[in-house]
């Protein structure tokens, strides 16, 4: 495989980290003891063209490959994990799932507003009492004539205030036939009976917008069902394989984050008359973080790689995610020990990079998901399905 990137592929992370230097970093401490998200980022990354960055042109998106969206979340992180966040929930689990699953009508009318950057999208599926558990869903739609009348309840749910349509995911079956039996909706904001509200008091990615979708008796026309009934669960699966690869790039822009850092502390902080990075244990930690750089971007654009070659990739990408997510915690956990005291004040980042870089070892497969799968793969209880097996029959025709 190669990996060595094009000429607009350097040039295109260039323009998101200058973009980053520029409009978020000088502003991010603030944001984040205010638990404020400014909305106005999705305006300019809209301007740059990077809301619709893997979509189609004819669809409104830049056209451009997987490991160029791993480029802009690496770098998006690097400057804070909610903005990363919120192009991974938009880009990565809304709109590509709308490519690969929607049918004419649908993209016209929400995947290229979205990939234009004037819409938000958002994704649906976490429960109070479901989460790794999917089957757990208690949201239901029942079809009564030419709607689905949509109740129940999403927790955890990023852009929950700010998105302007959802993909959610519902039992329209029985549900002792559990994954069979749920389906995906694509659901509108202004819609009677929607409602939602953000958490407060996170531990870390302060400035996103995180919070609850509520659904009390939501008319959803017959039109907004995503693929066909009982199909929910595949196309869950689907969108998480890209929402797990752009968590997965923007943990490498955290570790890159922890490193810069931390380097530079080194080389101004004196401890016993020399320079901290003099110190063999602080050498060993910035060595172990480099170390979690370089495999976890390796892992990254190889998972990327395979999504441009259309083959198969939850097995890479799952262990993408897992590894580089626990890579960045480690390192950023590394960071605030290597900064002591200070570390501790979110006068310097790495308090902030420790605080938002636990929630990716959760969300999207916690690693303990992620290890047993891997482990299903390595014994062979779990099979391999390439890309085009993922795909709907009208797409894979």
């Amino acid at each position: 495989m190669n990996f060595h990137f094009s000429e607009e592929q350097k040039m295109l992370r260039k323009t998101v980290r200058d973009f980053v230097d520029k409009e978020i970093i000088p502003h991010i401490r603030d944001w984040d003891r205010q638990g404020k998200f400014d909305q106005n980022i999705y305006k300019r990354l809209a301007e740059l063209g990077l809301m619709g960055v893997c979509i189609p042109e004819k669809y409104g998106g830049s056209g451009m490959d997987y490991n160029s969206l791993a480029i802009i979340c690496e770098e998006l992180e690097r400057g804070d994990t909610a903005f990363r966040t919120a192009v991974s929930v938009h880009t990565g689990l809304n709109s590509m799932t709308l490519l690969q699953w929607g049918s004419e009508e649908q993209k016209e009318k929400y995947l290229v507003p979205q990939a234009k950057g004037e819409k938000i999208g958002a994704f649906g599926l976490t429960e109070p009492a479901a989460g790794s558990d999917v089957a757990a869903l208690q949201t239901t739609a029942k079809l009564d004539g030419d709607h689905y009348i949509l109740n129940g309840q999403k927790a955890w749910i990023s852009l929950c205030d700010i998105a302007d349509h959802f993909l959610i995911f519902a039992y329209t079956g029985n549900k002792e036939d559990k994954h069979k039996a749920i389906s995906a909706f694509i659901v509108e904001r202004t819609w009677e009976g929607f409602s939602s509200q953000a958490v407060k008091g996170k531990l870390g990615i302060r400035a996103g917008n995180t919070g609850e979708l509520f659904f009390e008796d939501v008319k959803v026309p017959k039109e907004n069902l995503l693929g066909k009934e009982g199909e929910g669960f595949k196309i869950a699966m689907a969108a998480l394989d890209n929402g797990r690869f752009t968590v997965a790039a923007g943990a490498v822009g955290l570790i890159q984050a922890c490193l810069e850092a931390s380097v530079d502390y080194c080389h101004t902080r004196e401890t016993f008359g020399k320079p901290i990075g003099r110190h063999q244990l602080v050498q060993q930690m910035l060595a172990n973080m480099e170390a979690g750089y370089q495999i976890s971007r390796l892992l990254v654009y190889r998972a990327g790689q395979l999504k441009n070659e259309g083959k198969r990739n939850t097995r890479e990408t799952s262990l993408a995610k897992w590894q580089a997510c626990d890579f960045a915690n480690k390192a950023a956990d590394d960071a605030v020990q290597i900064f002591g005291a200070n570390g501790y004040s979110d006068e310097y980042p790495v308090e902030r990079f420790l605080r938002n870089s636990k929630a990716p070892v959760i969300y999207e497969g916690t690693r303990e998901i992620h290890t047993l799968m891997q482990a299903d793969y390595v014994l062979g209880y779990r099979e391999d399905k390439t890309l085009s097996q993922m795909l709907p029959a009208w797409e894979s025709e």
